[in-house]
């Protein structure tokens, strides 16, 4: 098995994310030191208890996972499930990568570029071949679907695609031409997509007032899961790792279905 050492992955990742660009309300990177050494990476959505077991059943040197630990205005102590996770991860000397809205940017390897794919949306180039953005951070992506001429069918797509129901929130008939997404907790940008003309928009999860914004602005609603939305730039990422380094990269959907 091929081994690189921690370092040198972490500045890797650093660079290939582009982690420097990002004001984030987390740490982004290595957020727990383990072995300096690493040939086996578990990849996962979230640095859970349970991803963490798995991992170390797997015998991985490394969770590489979108979110990690640490977050804004969370308690610092280090208590109940917190400390249950962080000394599992250093009873088995265990490296815990975590990239948050570096891994939702990217233009190939991110959340938002992989859920293009997954869903056949094109996005919109500019006139550098780079994908068309507006919202906070420059988080959502817009463009069409290759497929879908409504919204039911952009529906059916996207529960086809995601195994799973989304919420939608419009007329099922209305004409859906130019989509604008973000994977995640991001139905707070949703006045953006409407800014930008938008006819739906699509995130991970639902909030009430984001209700009445589609049904007063024409502009309709998804939310197709927090969880199912982000399962695929961890996945590319690892992906990306196996074929630069020759690692054994393996994903876990540890599923969650919010």
């Amino acid at each position: 098995m091929n081994q690189v050492s921690t370092q040198q992955l972490a500045d890797w990742l650093d660079a290939t994310l582009q982690v420097a660009r990002f004001k984030d309300y987390c740490p982004n990177g290595l957020q727990v030191e383990g072995k300096a050494s690493i040939g086996h990476i578990i990849t996962g959505v979230t640095a859970s208890q349970a991803l963490l077991e798995a991992a170390i059943e797997k015998k991985a040197d490394a969770v590489l996972v979108h979110h990690g630990w640490f977050w804004q205005n969370e308690s610092p102590r280090v208590r109940g499930p917190k400390r249950k996770r962080l000394a599992l991860a250093l009873a088995h000397d265990l490296n815990l990568f975590g990239y948050h809205l570096p891994l939702d940017a990217h233009p190939t390897l991110g959340n938002n570029a992989q859920l293009a794919r997954v869903l056949d949306l094109e996005p919109e180039l500019d006139a550098e071949g780079q994908p068309v953005l507006c919202g906070r951070n420059d988080l959502v992506w817009l463009g069409r679907s290759r497929r879908a001429r409504s919204l039911d069918d952009l529906g059916n797509i996207i529960c086809n695609a995601l195994q799973r129901r989304p919420l939608v929130v419009g007329n099922p008939q209305q004409k859906v031409e130019r989509i604008a997404w973000c994977t995640g907790g991001a139905q707070g940008m949703m006045e953006a997509a409407i800014d930008a003309g938008a006819d739906v928009y699509i995130t991970g999860e639902a909030s009430e007032p984001v209700y009445h914004l589609a049904r007063e602005t024409g502009t309709a609603f998804i939310a197709a899961g927090h969880h199912a939305t982000e399962r695929y730039g961890v996945q590319a990422l690892g992906n990306a790792i196996a074929e630069r380094f020759g690692l054994r990269v393996d994903f876990l959907d540890i599923d969650n279905p919010i």
